[in-house]
């Protein structure tokens, strides 16, 4: 099907070839947004934003302290360090360092990017930390001890790789990794979960629990009463994408639990396992539960009654409503209620037979994200933020129902003359598709505004009202217009509004973007003169069938880290493990609409196309850089224009550090600048 493909050779990710091309790219297109007058201003105004002393450092429960991440302009690698909350609630808290990223670069010769850390509960003296080499989701694990600040001579250390670990207890792991030949599936995750101890090499692991090679991974979790005591290990068998089989491991081996394919695992909390269901489940009593639903299940009825147990519903979506984040604290459960893309938050208590309901007291008309809830006491942080609103954390209490503000950042841009406004568009099939539009307020409405239009539209993925400096600085404040599409795809009306555009469906994304577009000239806000479009990823490839299916609607096409290739997506990296989204190539019918839709594949001799900007990474070990390298290639090919940008770091954000992430910054938006506002 593809062996024809004459630039097969630029998916050889560091091949001299490849690298060479990319270089020259690079130069050709960097010589002419540098030279921008702009682009200096906009870099220097994006790390200012990004490395700002003043925003919030965010931070996590773990034990009796908390956990932050900091880069800054002296930390570009960053600081990982911990306080306590009365410090943490202080203007000035008081931290203490326990691993510089920066300074252990420097030592060991790596480019070091910080993946996290798995914490040993209930001490939180112990723990796991992640470590990619310039930002690949590969990482190696390291044992960490609080106390020293410092790793662990002779303590547990996993090297490279996609892989998985968590703690059973101090002298145990259950780790899923490369094993040796034929023990990661064909996505290059692990499909074998083994018990590491302490003191014993990984060859003396024992086996736990095997998957298989056409899995998309396999992993595991532990789910600890309070005082962390160990209830039960929950294993996860992901068949592919949105589907997986669910095991209790018990003295007598997995026992696989009576839950839906398409369900997913939220927390555990008063003993309760607690469901979302992304398809409609009718249990064994004839009661049905819809797709969307929150559920919980007892822990000690499944492990008893042979992986069975009669669901009790906590919450309900009503049409045009989302659970998107779910947390525990030690006692309750914290959910956000998404209505028409605008979120809350309610906390709920089980009184051992039914979930009681408490909203929490927060601003409304805004995005409501749960950050960290603590599994000590009944305290959590809940962030909340709009297009226009900067970011105020928030210090819930979930037993008393109060929420109080405790950190907030201050506005990075002016937008006294700006205003948000949501409206709806008719796709082809005449779906109402909403879409969010920051703007000034005093716009002319003569179709003139230069304005961005944002989208992704996949894997069940919401895009919420965010506060954004670097747009506000380097486009609202300058006269843009700034728009979010909630297309088909996504997840802002929970699974069926996914569901709505999988696989052979996946058209119906793409025409609800179009409609987002044809309604933005109809408004008269824009005209396709002046409108531009940017996303990455699953939103790459939806700006690449943008570009090859309307190239008269848009005069910008800013292409992230994308998927292009929809014949080769499943051979690249973690590309197989998408096909529960996209379909597979290799099935004749499936293989059929998918080139129709590939826009490496639509590319056409004589168009008039807009010049779009690629931008991706060398270290992207997710969605292969290959697809942007053969676009553009293939478009050089045919002598029609095009901008490129590869940074040699970076991982799937195409940014490793924050003075990265702003010239990325700075070279999109002077493109953007040139292409609709010149």
């Amino acid at each position: 099907m593809t062996n024809d493909d004459p630039f097969l050779w630029l998916e050889e990710v560091e091949g001299e070839a490849a690298l060479a091309w990319v270089r020259e790219q690079n130069a050709r297109s960097l010589a002419g947004l540098e030279a921008d007058p702009r682009y200096a201003r906009f870099e220097a105004d994006a790390l200012a934003i990004v490395n700002a002393s003043d925003r919030i450092p965010y931070a996590s429960f773990r034990g009796d302290r908390l956990a932050n991440f900091w880069q800054d302009l002296a930390h570009v690698r960053g600081l990982w360090r911990t306080t306590s909350l009365a410090s943490y609630r202080s203007p000035e808290p008081e931290w203490r360092p326990l691993l510089d990223l920066d300074a252990l670069s420097a030592m060991e010769g790596r480019n070091w990017v910080f993946h996290g850390a798995h914490w040993l509960e209930p001490e939180y003296r112990r723990c796991l930390v992640s470590l990619s080499d310039g930002g690949k989701d590969a990482s190696e694990q390291r044992e960490f001890d609080i106390a020293s600040a410092s790793f662990v001579a002779g303590g547990f250390a996993l090297s490279e790789g996609k892989q998985s670990a968590v703690w059973v207890d101090t002298d145990a792991l259950i780790v899923g990794r490369d094993w040796g030949p034929g023990t990661l599936t064909a996505s290059g995750y692990p499909f074998i979960l083994k018990r590491v101890r302490r003191g014993t090499p990984l060859e003396a692991a024992e086996t736990l629990f095997s998957g298989t090679a056409d899995d998309v991974s396999v992993g595991a979790s532990v789910l600890r009463a309070v005082g962390g005591r160990v209830d039960g290990i929950l294993i996860s068998r992901q068949v592919n994408f949105f589907e997986a089989e669910r095991y209790l491991l018990l003295e007598s081996g997995p026992m696989r639990l009576a839950l839906p394919l398409r369900s997913s695992i939220r927390g555990y909390v008063a003993g309760q396992l607690i469901v979302s269901l992304e398809e409609e489940w009718r249990v064994p009593s004839g009661a049905v539960h819809p797709a969307g639903a929150l559920l919980s299940l007892s822990l000690a009825a499944l492990q008893a009654g042979a992986g069975t147990t009669a669901p009790v519903p906590i919450y309900t979506p009503g049409q045009r409503e989302s659970v998107e984040g779910v947390a525990t604290t030690r006692d309750r459960l914290l959910a956000t209620i998404y209505r028409n893309v605008q979120g809350s938050a309610v906390v709920f208590r089980f009184d051992g037979a039914e979930w009681h309901a408490e909203p929490l007291p927060l601003p409304q008309h805004a995005s409501v994200h749960l950050m960290s809830a603590s599994d000590q006491d009944e305290q959590a942080f809940v962030d909340v933020s709009g297009y226009l609103t900067p970011s105020t954390l928030y210090l819930a209490d979930a037993a008393a129902g109060t929420a109080q503000p405790v950190k907030s950042s201050p506005p990075r841009f002016d937008a006294s003359r700006c205003t948000v406004e949501q409206f709806e568009a008719a796709s082809k099939d005449g779906t109402s598709v909403p879409y969010f539009i920051v703007r000034p307020t005093e716009l002319a409405f003569d179709g003139n505004a230069p304005t961005l239009l944002y989208g992704y539209g996949g894997f069940q993925v919401s895009m919420t009202p965010s506060y954004s400096g670097v747009i506000g600085k380097l486009w609202l404040e300058r006269g843009g217009v700034y728009v979010v599409a909630n297309i088909r795809g996504g997840g802002e009306f929970g699974p069926e509004w996914h569901k709505a555009a999988l696989k052979r469906d996946r058209q119906r994304s793409y025409d609800d973007f179009i409609a987002v577009a044809e309604d933005l000239s109809r408004r008269r806000i824009t005209s396709p003169r002046r409108l531009g479009i940017m996303g990455g990823s699953n939103g790459g490839l939806l700006m690449g069938v943008m570009l090859t299916q309307r190239p008269d609607l848009f005069r910008a096409v800013v292409i992230q880290v994308p998927l292009l290739d929809m014949l080769r997506y499943h051979t690249l990296l973690a590309g197989a493990s998408w096909m529960a989204e996209y379909g597979d190539p290799d099935k004749p019918e499936e293989g059929e609409f998918l080139r129709h839709l590939s826009p490496y594949h639509n590319l056409r001799p004589g168009l008039a196309y807009p010049e779009p900007f690629f931008v991706t990474s060398t270290k992207d070990d997710r969605v292969h850089p290959g697809h942007a390298r053969k676009m553009a290639a293939k478009m050089a090919a045919m002598g029609v224009p095009f901008l490129y940008y590869e940074n040699i770091d970076g991982g799937h954000s195409a940014a490793a550090n924050l003075r990265e992430r702003a010239r990325r910054n700075a070279l999109e938006f002077t493109y953007l600048t040139q292409k609709l506002m010149d």
